[in-house]
């Protein structure tokens, strides 16, 4: 029998905590809570996750102060919950590692869709064509390993992030939708005002450019975005 994923459920609602936990425990994960970011830290320190499912708006310190807190340390893949209307903090929270975001209220059953994605996403994909490594413009990525490599330096990804510039490196030279990425990269479909992508995208890129000194992915305005073939495309 495969193992429970281990999930940590950190919220200030311990009711809220209650009823999800026995939702998510019944569709086979094993939940533990801490209802503050200061709970949350010895429970990171003393025991490994699959997922972190956390609330962002929390007494004391916020989730997306302890997001930034244990970036890149703790690697474990993040759903953030927020407010609704929060979507500076959804962007806030993508742009400090989170994986996805997910509004409160929400549908349990959504939430443990997003969880599988995730858990799916962070596992080595074979692709048809067996090929593992793909090296371009200094760049080595290992999808078995899940590893990249920037000039023989490691970069340290998120899963969707690294997801993201797989799908890019596999299709270099070509330009993939933002539709594409989404359903690839974050197994679900683009929705109007939607920004989890293009804030994936972004992030890769910064973090390549602090290796690289051009820009090696495109923004092709209106269409999806270009990882770039040869050095003739290239530009700073």
């Amino acid at each position: 029998m495969a193992e429970q994923p281990q999930i940590l459920l950190i919220d200030d609602d311990p009711e809220l905590c209650q009823l999800m936990g026995e939702y998510l425990s019944h569709e086979g994960f094993e939940i533990s809570f801490a209802h503050s970011a200061e709970q949350a830290l010895p429970c990171l320190k003393n025991q490994t996750y699959n997922l972190l499912i956390l609330d962002i708006m929390m007494p004391g310190q916020s989730g997306l102060e302890l997001l930034q807190q244990i970036r890149p340390a703790v690697q474990t893949p993040v759903i953030m919950l927020t407010g609704r209307g929060d979507d500076v903090d959804r962007i806030l929270g993508l742009e400090m590692g989170a994986d996805d975001y997910l509004a409160k209220p929400c549908n349990p059953r959504e939430l443990v869709a997003r969880i599988r994605a995730v858990l799916r996403r962070v596992k080595p994909q074979e692709r048809a064509d067996e090929q593992h490594q793909l090296s371009l413009h200094g760049i080595t990525l290992d999808t078995a390993c899940r590893e990249v490599l920037v000039n023989g330096q490691n970069l340290s990804l998120t899963s969707a992030e690294f997801n993201v510039l797989a799908q890019l490196m596999v299709h270099a030279g070509q330009i993939v939708s933002k539709d594409t990425l989404t359903e690839k990269v974050l197994h679900r479909k683009l929705t109007a005002y939607d920004r989890a992508i293009d804030v994936h995208v972004s992030r890769v890129r910064q973090k390549l450019q602090q290796q690289l000194p051009d820009t090696i992915i495109k923004t092709v305005r209106g269409e999806g975005y270009l990882f770039v073939a040869d050095s003739a495309g290239v530009a700073g």
